[in-house]
């Protein structure tokens, strides 16, 4: 059912006014916020001694606090978490993704992008053909197995499923390789140049899905690949000069930054996240691509990260990862089928990427733990698949009655 977003209120006059805050937006969002950070953090302390990254315990924590542990009482969930905050929670949660994408490219030092240029491209190529083949194979399969996908156009039922198995989830591998310190060794440069190309392809072919299934041209997605090749000579050949001016401005001689260049920072992040979302890409590769432009090493980077990353790693990031959890059923598998077409996504997927960018590695003389440890984290799994199962629900590219698999997750669409 759909929210008026008109009917819904900023602010409560206060509990002697006889308001109560659970009815309001920002209350509410105090609150949620409060229990994901709560719930994470205290699971990311348990977790510490695993060596596991604190976006597991942020999934993790959403899970808890979502239909599958403490949603399963009804009345906490519409009180808590009811379906008219989702927006408002994954807006706030959002904002924070761009930053932590900008943050990452800020960070990543784009040299490192060009040393693994030709091997990343071999890498990410093999990455994404092998899990998309498999997905043609799954797509049969469920086809023949699920109720309702039979009424679902071939092609894009074919492609939509290829691109849901060989996605990487970058922004869940940045956060990884930057909580593990591997965001500027070989691997984790190699990895995160191969997941930047692997998406850019999986949101081209997305878009071939999505013009498939609706009355649009296949030629949509040859324009979203010229549009973002355009987007990024834009950034590297204009915007980056200009963001060295601006660098230089704010060198190390000068007691402070002007705040009028950080301002002018934060909006280019807001921009840039805004075109490649017009273009058809999601937004967080703007953000991340801006984040390039920007000189490292120098006092200008430095004092950006000072003053943004505490902000958003610590507050903002934890209510997107968890809104992922707060997504998740775990109850909605029932029966023996469900559970053996789980297995079947889950293995197709795992295997396929892993077996495919392991063997590419090796040719490109990669040794043979990096070559496994590239693949492992070229399977990293998470909210880019959300993001293309909102897609392919919103056009009817597929119509999983209950739950789709992506991952090891379940998907309940109660959001």
């Amino acid at each position: 059912m759909a929210v008026n977003i008109t009917s819904i209120k900023t602010s409560s006059n206060g509990a002697w006014q006889g308001d109560n805050p659970l009815d309001f937006a920002f209350p509410l969002l105090i609150l949620q916020t409060i229990l994901i950070l709560a719930v994470s953090r205290s699971l990311a302390f348990l977790l510490k001694p695993l060596r596991q990254p604190k976006v597991i315990a942020e999934i993790v924590g959403g899970i808890l606090l979502g239909p599958s542990a403490f949603g399963r009482n009804h009345h906490y969930m519409h009180r808590v978490f009811p379906k008219w905050s989702a927006p408002i929670l994954e807006s706030v949660a959002s904002i924070g993704l761009l930053f932590f994408l900008f943050l990452v490219g800020l960070e990543l030092d784009l040299s490192s992008i060009r040393r693994s240029g030709s091997r990343a491209f071999g890498i990410a190529a093999a990455g994404i053909t092998l899990p998309f083949v498999c997905g043609i194979g799954v797509a049969f399969v469920l086809r023949s197995t699920v109720a309702g996908e039979d009424q679902v156009g071939y092609g894009q039922f074919i492609v939509f499923m290829g691109v849901a198995l060989s996605i990487t989830a970058f922004p869940v591998l940045a956060r990884i390789l930057a909580e593990l310190k591997l965001l500027t060794t070989r691997v984790g440069e190699t990895a995160m140049a191969a997941a930047a190309f692997n998406d850019v392809a999986a949101w081209i072919l997305l878009a071939l899905a999505v013009a498939l299934a609706g009355d649009g041209s296949p030629l949509v997605s040859v324009w979203v690949m010229l549009s973002g090749l355009g987007f990024v000579g834009f950034m590297m050949l204009a915007v980056r000069p200009a963001m060295r001016w601006v660098a230089g401005r704010c060198s190390s001689e000068h007691d402070a930054v002007d705040e009028a260049y950080i301002c002018l920072t934060l909006a280019g992040v807001m921009a840039s996240g805004f075109l490649t979302d017009l273009i058809g890409i999601h937004a967080i590769f703007g953000a991340f691509v801006f984040g390039l432009t920007i000189p490292k090493g120098g006092a200008f980077a430095e004092r950006l990260m000072e003053r943004i990353e505490d902000f958003v790693s610590g507050l903002l990031l934890p209510l997107y990862f968890a809104s992922s959890g707060l997504k998740t059923d775990v109850a909605s598998i029932r029966g023996g089928k469900s559970w053996g077409l789980l297995a079947l996504v889950i293995t197709t997927a795992c295997a396929g990427k892993i077996l495919g960018t392991f063997a590419v590695a090796m040719m490109y003389m990669i040794p043979a733990r990096e070559a496994l440890v590239l693949g492992l984290l070229m399977n990293t799994k998470g909210l880019v698949e959300l993001i293309v199962l909102n897609i392919g629900k919103e056009k009817k590219v597929s119509f999983f009655p209950l739950f789709f698999f992506w991952g090891g997750n379940i998907y309940n669409d109660r959001f």
